[in-house]
């Protein structure tokens, strides 16, 4: 039997301290893989009873929600966190100015509304690009959770006043 084997040499250098290296380096962390389009672009999302209708246009990465900054609107860092996850996963911070006008609902749900609907707005904007790393985190799928309703006898939609025998 013969074995056809190829070796593939690789071809180290040392530096000054001995340590070996290769000449050839993996694409940089700061650089990004492709060049993301940068567009306008604008959506509606949902969560709950909170609707968010965002634009987002190229800039320098400030919000306006209601008129009002980030900041000062969620104070919370976790709804901050969470409005922000779309442009996180596609490594797009800073790089869009966002305008949002959200209404109804609570602090929790409005920041899931305005998370998806800027995961909708750049999904518009470069559909090929974009959407496999959204789709892939979820970011694209609307939480159809909502409050049940109350139901008649009941106190709540489910709790029950305690049953007594006699």
């Amino acid at each position: 039997m013969t074995e056809n084997t190829t070796e593939v040499e690789e071809t180290f250098e040392t530096d000054a301290d001995g340590v070996a290296y290769t000449s050839e380096s993996d694409a940089s962390a700061d650089t990004p893989a492709r060049p993301a389009t940068i567009a306008p672009g604008a959506a509606t999302g949902r969560r709950k009873e909170a609707v968010a209708r965002v634009r987002i246009v190229p800039g320098t990465g400030e919000w306006t929600i209601n008129g009002r900054t980030m900041d000062s609107y969620f104070p919370n860092k976790l709804h901050q966190q969470i409005a922000n996850e779309p442009f996180v996963e596609l490594q797009l911070e800073g790089r869009f100015d966002v305008i949002a006008r959200i209404h109804g609902g609570g602090i929790a749900g409005q920041a899931g509304a305005l998370r998806l609907g800027v995961a909708r707005s750049l999904n518009g904007i470069d559909v090929e690009a974009n959407r496999p790393a959204l789709k892939k985190a979820g970011l694209l799928t609307r939480d159809a959770r909502v409050v049940e309703r109350k139901k008649a006898g009941l106190k709540k939609a489910r709790k029950a006043s305690q049953f007594s025998k006699r």
